[in-house]
């Protein structure tokens, strides 16, 4: 039987590229996002290949949303065997340029976002005795750098809820795995960072084939935490 694969924030970037591996590895994939037509598009690219994949258009902000799309996914597909917690938003200023719209926007769609997919996935996952959550973090979670507050707090607020999570699922055979990756080429990154420093920076394909890796232990292999960095370090 395919195992189900719910990825968020897969219109662009990481994402696409989780969904795309996932998708060639021979699972379903399910994508999500913001925007209607790049999520068909995705979708569509990859049903041309003969492969299933189902876009919808998804909020993280909004828990009605999130609510209705895992709904929708189980009504499609029966279950859903892994979340990949990819979706997020950042802003590059200041803490005292950074407004409460922007820490609320970060916050919000970043950490209770992830927090909201999970608690609406992880019911079904106890019921089947089985499931993995993955969590795309930043090393920003770990490390500090400036004009990065807000995002850092985010991501390490992500990480410290899936820690304690894991610890509470393990002995359901639920897998919890973190991956905070440094500075990958995405559409994050304004064009000027992303034109001067792109030599330096990871794909977000080779970042997509260790997610995959992590998704494909063995079953009693769990891969908690993985840092990845581009060989010259961080910007």
């Amino acid at each position: 039987m395919q195992k189900v694969v719910w990825v968020t924030g897969a219109s662009t970037g990481i994402g696409r590229e989780i969904a795309n591996e996932f998708s060639k590895a021979g699972y379903i994939v399910v994508v999500t996002g913001r925007r209607k037509s790049r999520l068909v598009q995705i979708a569509s690219e990859i049903k041309f290949a003969g492969r299933e994949a189902t876009a919808f258009v998804c909020n993280m902000l909004s828990e009605r949303s999130i609510i209705g799309t895992a709904k929708r996914i189980r009504e499609k597909y029966g279950r859903i065997d892994c979340l990949i917690n990819n979706a997020g938003v950042t802003t590059f200023k200041t803490f005292l340029e950074t407004k409460s719209f922007d820490f609320d926007n970060v916050i919000n769609t970043n950490l209770r976002g992830t927090f909201l997919a999970i608690k609406y996935v992880l019911p079904q996952m106890i019921k089947n005795k089985g499931g993995h959550i993955i969590n795309i973090l930043s090393v920003a979670a770990t490390t500090v750098f400036t004009n990065s507050s807000v995002y850092a707090a985010s991501k390490a607020g992500i990480l410290a809820m899936a820690n304690s999570l894991r610890k509470e699922v393990r002995h359901l055979n639920i897998k919890v795995s973190n991956v905070l990756p440094g500075a990958t080429e995405t559409p994050m990154w304004d064009n000027k960072t992303r034109q001067k420093h792109s030599s330096k920076m990871m794909t977000a394909n080779e970042v997509a084939q260790i997610v995959l890796n992590i998704f494909e232990q063995p079953k009693k292999v769990m891969i908690e935490d993985v840092t990845i960095r581009p060989i010259k370090g961080d910007l």
